[in-house]
């Protein structure tokens, strides 16, 4: 029986740093920062060899979202704008909301699930992700699925 593909979301600083090397090469060359590979992998410092080992199996979440649904989860403060801020945050990087389904609030927090579409014209979702949890009254954005 072949081996199936098995994907994981972790966040990057629990990944070695060459795959994160690998990441940024990708990108150099992405951007035309760099014209040959051995110009993206000495600016980055790591091997051609880790280049080619790694580079088919590492890349961003966004790139490999685009199409798909995404479900986060969170929990809001119970306080007027709260929401309103989060779905600007969506609006902003141009996803489509599919679904949103707020608890009533328990001691001051009500949990949000936000379905999203990830179109082609979306902005970077971790970055959206991480603006989302730098906004005051939001806890913890979590990405609880993704279709």
């Amino acid at each position: 029986m072949p081996d199936s593909a098995k994907y994981y979301i972790i966040t990057s600083k629990a990944l070695p740093e060459v795959y994160l090397k690998v990441v940024q090469a990708k990108q150099l060359i992405e951007k035309e920062k760099a014209i040959t590979i051995q110009e993206a992998v000495d600016a980055v410092g790591i091997s051609r060899s880790s280049f080619y080992k790694y580079k088919d199996d590492i890349f961003p979440f966004y790139e490999n979202s685009r199409g798909a649904t995404i479900t986060l989860g969170m929990g809001i403060d119970d306080e007027p704008g709260i929401l309103s801020g989060v779905l600007h945050k969506v609006a902003e990087y141009k996803a489509n909301i599919l679904t949103i389904h707020q608890t009533i609030p328990i001691n001051g927090v009500a949990n949000i699930t936000l379905s999203i579409e990830v179109l082609p014209s979306t902005g970077d979702i971790q970055d959206m992700i991480s603006k989302m949890e730098a906004h005051e009254g939001i806890h913890q954005v979590k990405i609880l699925a993704r279709e």
